[in-house]
């Protein structure tokens, strides 16, 4: 699974012009799978996200995670993480893994962020077509790859 995680001030997933998740303070996540992801990378995954230290304490170091400012998340499906541009200018993206794979770890993972007790967990739609607007709080942006788990 690949991720980009932004903290945010807020943000906002529309389809068709009528917006079907968003959030205030906290994290929007862009998330992509292939077809090697497991239960395990998805329960280490969400864990690691709710617990980043990324967000700012009263000396204004990161030092806080999600739960510590009971922060709000926003869960977007985006198979484009896994683009491979090794060849050409066209992307490749081989590598994503196919709906019928990414939808059920897309639901294990949204299920295993809610079980954290998050005040508010909002989604985009799997394969929709989709706007995505926020106000990137930082900016802060961190890329994660369970298959570099540092």
């Amino acid at each position: 699974m690949r991720t980009i995680i932004q903290r945010v001030n807020s943000a906002s997933v529309d389809v068709e012009h009528k917006i079907i998740g968003n959030i205030n303070k906290g994290l929007l996540v862009l998330i992509g799978f292939e077809e090697e992801d497991n239960e395990q990378d998805i329960i280490w995954l969400a864990n690691k996200i709710i617990n980043l230290r990324i967000f700012n304490d009263a000396e204004g170091k990161m030092n806080l995670s999600l739960q510590d400012i009971d922060g709000e998340i926003l869960i977007v499906s985006q198979f484009t993480l896994h683009a491979s541009t090794k060849k050409g200018n066209r992307p490749s993206f081989i590598k994503a893994a196919k709906p019928q794979i990414s939808i059920p770890l897309y639901e294990k993972f949204i299920k295993e962020v809610e079980k954290t007790g998050l005040k508010k967990v909002a989604t985009g739609e799997f394969g929709a077509e989709m706007k995505v607007k926020l106000e990137n709080d930082g900016p802060v942006t961190i890329s994660i790859d369970t298959k570099n788990k540092e």
